[in-house]
């Protein structure tokens, strides 16, 4: 059920959220986990809604430059945008919010982040979190804090929109409410979180005391 409430602002994650890039980051990813002799069906799915560098040091791998590790990860997903596209309907309703009104925050370089936003077509807006703006990535809360203080407003007083479990419980722990979009969900998550599964079917009105989102 879509909340039925006002916020001040809509803070969304990137991927898996307002785009799909799940066929070029397992492609990347799977391509670096056979490299170290990983189990890569066991390891794609942990890849999803953290940053390079956490996913790569919790591997635990002997001998490894982690940053170095990050480097070749960002390097090989900025060449390889093949098959990055929009979630159904929000290329449009992102245009409808206003700039001050709507942030992103995703664990993703912001190089990596402004490359991908421009494959799928989508406004880069005005407050873009990424992974270099925060010391602790999601699950912990810093990047939707810092979003809802750049954009002058509360966090709580913001609807959070999610795919993975770390941005979901990233932005419950920073006081929002969260929506969960399914779109690209091969699963279903035994969550506990209103959930549509994409913005084909929603409609947002702008008034002056904030933000409302209603079925379409």
């Amino acid at each position: 059920m879509i909340p039925a409430k006002t916020y001040a602002a809509f803070l969304f994650d990137m991927d898996g959220t307002v785009l799909d890039s799940i066929a070029v980051a397992e492609r990347v990813w799977g391509d670096w986990a056979r490299r170290h002799g990983l189990d890569v069906e066991a390891f794609l799915p942990t890849i999803h809604g953290v940053r390079a560098e956490e996913t790569i040091r919790r591997q635990n791998l002997a001998g490894i430059d982690i940053a170095l590790e990050t480097l070749a990860i960002l390097r090989a997903e900025v060449a390889d945008v093949e098959g990055v596209i929009p979630i159904p309907g929000a290329e449009a309703f992102l245009r409808t919010l206003p700039a001050d009104r709507w942030a992103v925050v995703t664990s993703a370089q912001r190089e990596l982040a402004l490359r991908r936003l421009e494959a799928a077509g989508l406004p880069v807006p005005a407050v873009l979190i990424t992974a270099e703006d925060v010391s602790h990535g999601k699950p912990a809360p810093d990047g939707y804090a810092l979003a809802a203080r750049r954009l002058g407003v509360a966090a709580e007083a913001c609807l959070v929109f999610e795919d993975a479990p770390a941005g979901l419980l990233a932005g419950e722990a920073a006081g929002a409410d969260v929506i969960m979009i399914t779109a690209t969900h091969r699963h279903p998550l035994d969550l506990d979180h209103p959930a549509i599964a994409d913005y084909s079917g929603v409609r947002v009105s702008a008034a002056a005391d904030g933000l409302r989102l209603a079925q379409a």
